[in-house]
C-alpha cells in the first residue's frame, strides 16, 4: 500500500515551529541544518565539540604517573671537614644519577633528607656517639649533611637526600 506525502509547502506550520524553522530555497528546515547556519554555525559547533573532548580529557583523561621515590645516603671521609663535607654531597648527587639510569628514569629531583650517620668501621664503632658529632648539619636544597670525627681519618660526613624520579 502506497501513501503520498503532502508536500513541505501544504503542511501547516504553527508559529511555535517558526522560531525553530526557516524556509531555504523554497523548503523548511530546521535552523540547526547546515543549509540555514552557513559556515559559521558549523564551526560554532564544531568548537564546542573540541572544546567538550578537551574538558573530557582534562577532567578524566592521563593522569601524571606517580614518581617513585627513594632514600639515599652517601658517606664520605677526608682530612678536612670542608673536604668531606663536599665529597659526601657530591657522592649523593652521583648515586642519584645512577639511580636515574638504573630505574630508567627521565627525570629526578633530590630533596634533603636527614639519614643517620653511617660510621666506616662499624666492628669498632657500631654507631656514631653524639660527642663526636660537628654541629652544625649543613643543610641545602638537595642534601642534608652530618658531619663528625672518625675513627681511622679526622673527619666524616654522611650525606641523604630523597630522590623522586619519573
Amino acid at each position: 500500500m502506497l501513501r503520498t506525502v503532502a508536500p513541505l509547502s501544504l503542511i501547516p506550520i504553527s508559529s511555535r515551529h517558526l522560531g525553530t524553522m526557516a524556509k531555504v530555497s523554497g523548503c523548511w528546515r530546521y535552523k540547526g541544518s547546515a543549509d540555514v547556519m552557513g559556515g559559521e554555525g558549523i564551526m560554532i559547533r564544531a568548537s564546542m565539540t573540541v572544546l567538550l573532548g578537551v574538558l573530557a580529557f582534562a577532567v578524566w583523561g592521563q593522569q601524571p604517573a606517580a614518581a617513585d621515590c627513594q632514600m639515599i645516603s652517601a658517606t664520605h671521609s677526608a682530612h678536612s671537614r670542608l673536604e668531606a663535607l663536599r665529597s659526601s654531597q657530591a657522592l649523593a648527587v652521583e648515586s642519584a644519577n645512577d639511580l636515574k639510569r638504573a630505574k630508567g628514569w627521565k627525570y629526578f629531583t633530590m630533596r634533603a633528607y636527614r639519614v643517620q650517620p653511617n660510621p666506616f668501621w662499624k666492628t669498632v664503632r657500631p654507631v656514631v656517639p653524639e660527642n663526636v658529632m660537628l654541629k652544625p648539619d649543613v643543610v641545602t636544597p638537595v642534601t642534608y649533611t652530618t658531619c663528625f670525627t672518625g675513627v681511622v681519618v679526622p673527619y666524616v660526613c654522611t650525606s641523604g637526600s630523597a630522590v623522586c624520579g619519573n
